[in-house]
C-alpha cells in the first residue's frame, strides 16, 4: 500500500455524551455518597467502626486474707529440730538392717544389728563366773554359820570353866575369819554382777536402736559394711541411718537485721510451701536466734507450725508472712479477688469491663470483703479472667480495645 494511503488511516474520537441521559446519573451519585456518609456516621456512633481504646488490664486471681495482714515476708526451708545420724558405739561388721528410707521407727526400736559372737561369748563366760562366785558365797555362809555355832558353844564352856581361854580364842578367830570370808564372797558377787551387766551392755551395743520416734531420711550403710563410731578407716561407715522427728519440723528463715525489730516471739505467721501451694498453714515465731550472720546481714528466725500435714518434708522451701494478728480458720481459704481500680458503679450496682477477644463486656459482679487494696468477688468472675483497670472515659459495653504495652 502506498505511503500516502497509510496517512489517511485514523481513528475518530468518541463523541462526548451529553443530553438527558448524562444529567439523570448525577443525582444518583450524590445520593449514594450521602447514604455512605450517613451509614459511616451511624457505625461510628454505635462503636462498630470506632478506633480501639488503649486500656490497662489485670488478671483475676486467688488471694488469701493473710496477704492484707502481712507486715514482713521472708523465705526459708523446713528443718527438723530433732535429727540424728544413728551409729554404733562399737566397731564391727553390719549383719542386719531392718529399715529403708521412709521407714517409720519408734523409740528404742532395733533398726540394725552388728556381728556379736565374740561379745556374746564373753557375756556367757562372765555369767558362768558369776554362778561360781555365788556358789562360793553359799559355801562361805555355811562355814560362817558353823563357826558361829561353835563359837557360841565354846563361849558357854569357857564361862563354866570347862575349856581354856586359849581354846575359845582359837574358835572365835575361826568364826571371825569365816564371817569376813562371807563379806569377801558377797563383794565378789557384786563385782561379777557388774561385769555381767557390762557384758550385756556391750552385747546391746551391737544392736543399733532408734533414739526417738521418727522417719528414716537416709540409709548410709548396708549389710557387710564395717561400722565404727569414728569412721576413721577409709572403708568404714560412721552413721548407719539418719533419722528425723517429723513432729519437730520448723521453718527457718533469714530476716534482714534492719527488719528484725518488727518481729517478736509468738507473733502469728502464715506459711506457704512451694510443694503444697494450694494450702496455707498457720504458724508462730518460735525463736529468734541472737546472732547476726555478717556475710548476709541477717538474723535466723525459727517459725513453728500450728497446723501439720503428713506431706511436709525436711528441706522443703517455704515462704513466711509475719502477720499483724492471728488468722481465723476461715481465713486460710483462698478467695477470688480483683483490684479495686477495676470496679465501676452504675445504678447502685458494681460492674467490671471483662475482656472478650478484642472487645469488652460490661459484667455485673457481687462483692465480698475488702482485702487490702483488692475486693473479694463472690460471683461474676473466675480466676484467670482479665478485666480493665482504671477504665478510661468513653469505654462502654462492646467497645473495641487495645491492651497497653508495658
Amino acid at each position: 500500500m502506498p505511503a500516502e494511503d497509510l496517512s489517511k488511516l485514523k481513528i475518530e474520537k468518541s463523541k462526548k455524551i451529553t443530553g438527558p441521559a448524562g444529567r439523570k446519573k448525577k443525582p444518583f451519585v450524590i445520593a449514594a455518597i450521602a447514604l455512605l456518609l450517613l451509614l459511616s456516621g451511624i457505625l461510628y456512633a454505635t462503636g462498630i467502626i470506632a478506633p480501639a481504646i488503649t486500656v490497662d488490664v489485670t488478671t483475676i486471681s486467688q488471694v488469701y486474707p493473710s496477704q492484707s495482714l502481712s507486715t514482713l515476708n521472708a523465705s526459708g526451708y523446713i528443718v527438723a529440730q530433732r535429727k540424728a545420724a544413728v551409729a554404733s558405739k562399737v566397731t564391727g561388721r553390719l549383719v542386719a538392717l531392718m529399715v529403708e528410707e521412709g521407714s517409720k521407727v519408734k523409740k528404742d526400736q532395733v533398726i540394725a544389728r552388728m556381728e556379736s559372737q565374740d561379745v556374746s561369748a564373753a557375756k556367757d563366760q562372765i555369767a558362768a563366773n558369776l554362778n561360781t562366785i555365788k556358789a562360793s558365797l553359799e559355801q562361805a555362809k555355811a562355814e560362817r554359820d558353823n563357826a558361829l555355832q561353835e563359837n557360841d558353844r565354846y563361849k558357854k564352856l569357857v564361862a563354866g570353866g570347862f575349856v581354856s581361854k586359849s581354846d575359845y580364842d582359837t574358835v572365835n578367830t575361826r568364826y571371825k575369819r569365816a564371817r569376813e570370808g562371807v563379806r569377801a564372797a558377797q563383794a565378789a558377787v557384786v563385782g561379777a554382777q557388774a561385769a555381767l551387766q557390762g557384758a550385756r551392755a556391750g552385747l546391746d551395743y551391737t544392736l543399733i536402736r532408734a533414739p526417738f520416734d521418727g522417719v528414716v531420711l537416709t540409709k548410709n550403710a548396708d549389710i557387710g559394711d564395717i561400722v565404727t563410731p569414728l569412721g576413721a578407716a577409709a572403708t568404714a561407715k560412721a552413721a548407719v541411718v539418719t533419722i528425723a522427728d517429723m513432729n519437730s519440723l520448723q521453718v527457718e528463715v533469714d530476716v534482714s537485721e534492719t527488719s528484725i525489730t518488727a518481729i517478736s516471739v509468738g507473733q502469728p505467721c502464715d506459711i506457704q510451701l512451694d510443694a503444697l501451694s494450694d494450702i496455707r498453714f498457720r504458724g508462730e515465731v518460735y525463736a529468734i536466734v541472737p546472732t547476726v550472720d555478717r556475710t548476709k546481714a541477717t538474723v535466723l528466725v525459727k517459725v513453728r507450725f500450728l497446723d501439720k500435714d503428713p506431706r511436709m518434708l525436711p528441706d522443703m522451701s517455704a515462704k513466711v508472712s509475719f502477720l499483724s494478728r492471728s488468722l481465723q480458720p476461715e481465713e486460710l481459704k483462698s478467695r477470688v479477688a480483683v483490684s479495686g481500680s477495676a470496679l465501676i458503679q452504675h445504678n447502685e450496682k458494681t460492674y467490671v469491663f471483662l475482656l472478650q477477644g478484642s472487645n469488652v463486656k460490661q459484667t455485673f459482679v457481687q462483692l465480698g470483703e475488702k482485702l487490702g487494696d483488692m475486693m473479694e468477688i463472690k460471683a461474676g468472675l473466675k480466676p484467670g479472667d482479665r478485666v480493665v483497670i482504671k477504665p478510661p472515659k468513653g469505654l462502654k459495653d462492646g467497645s473495641k480495645i487495645k491492651i497497653a504495652e508495658r
